[in-house]
Parts: C-alpha cells; structure tokens; sequence
C-alpha cells in the first residue's frame, strides 16, 4: 500500500499532458510554456498569455525569469506569502504550486501560481479566474507549465 501511495505522489509530481485540442501559449522569451482550453484567446502575439472571453473573467500568464534558480518555497516564504497549508498542493524540486488567492465572492477571482525549473532559471505561471470558471480548469493551465524544450 505504501508503494502505491508513494507512486501515486511520484506521477503527480511530473508535468501533466493536457487535452490534445489545447492551444500553446509560450512566454514573450519563448522559453516557457502553458496550455489553454481551446476557447481561450491569446491576449496578444507573443504576450505570454491568454483570456477567457475577457481578461477580467480569466487570465493566464506564463513568464520565464532567466538566471533566477528554482527552488522550493521556504516556511519563511510562505507565511510572508500568506499561503495556506491546504492550498499550497505542491512545494518539491520539480514543481511548486498553490493557490494565493480565494474567492469569497462572485464577483472575487480565485488565483493559482506554480513555478517549474528551466535550463538557466526558472518559469513561472499565474492564472486568474471568476468562480464561475472551473477551479479544476485553471489548475490544469498552472499544471501545464513547463519549460520550451530546445
């Protein structure tokens, strides 16, 4: 059982594939990557990111910050970030990824952040969305991001 649990972590842990009708959305560098439901617009030709009928209804956006190392979130960090032990999903070497903002109206966005590692630095992802957008959308896009393979 403690080998399933342990596998069950390691294949959450690796950059998911997302739907094959999905749009590429890289960053304005091209060295960082995200994917969007195929509703999704991009914002603009080499912007990074992409909305979902408007930017205040859902915005992602990838950036890459070339020669800052990747590394996990510090306790320290994450009470300065205010982010909550139940939302950060994800803090390892691979990936780190939480939700640092919740929604306590409809008219309030939810927002979702991971970080991955890249050759020479590191990518970043943020995506804002309505409550009305599917929570599990917007971390599938955090989920997509990874670094643009040379």
């Amino acid at each position: 059982m403690l080998a399933t649990l342990l596998l069950w972590l390691l294949a959450g842990a690796t950059a998911q594939t997302p739907p094959a009708d999905w749009k590429i959305v890289k960053d304005s560098k091209g060295l960082c990557q995200i994917a969007v439901p195929p509703d999704w617009e991009p914002l603009s030709e080499s912007s990074g990111a992409a909305v979902f009928r408007e930017a205040t209804t859902a915005i992602a956006v990838a950036t890459s910050q070339p020669g800052q190392a990747f590394k996990p979130l510090s306790d320290q960090l994450q009470k300065l970030l205010e982010i909550r032990k139940d939302r950060l999903f994800e803090n390892t070497l691979r990936r780190v990824f939480y939700q640092d903002k919740i929604s306590r109206h409809p008219e309030e966005p939810n927002g979702y952040s991971a970080s991955v590692p890249s050759k020479g630095g590191t990518c970043s992802c943020h995506v804002t969305v309505l409550p009305d957008i599917p929570g599990e959308t917007a971390k599938k896009i955090a989920l997509s991001l990874q670094a643009v393979e040379e």
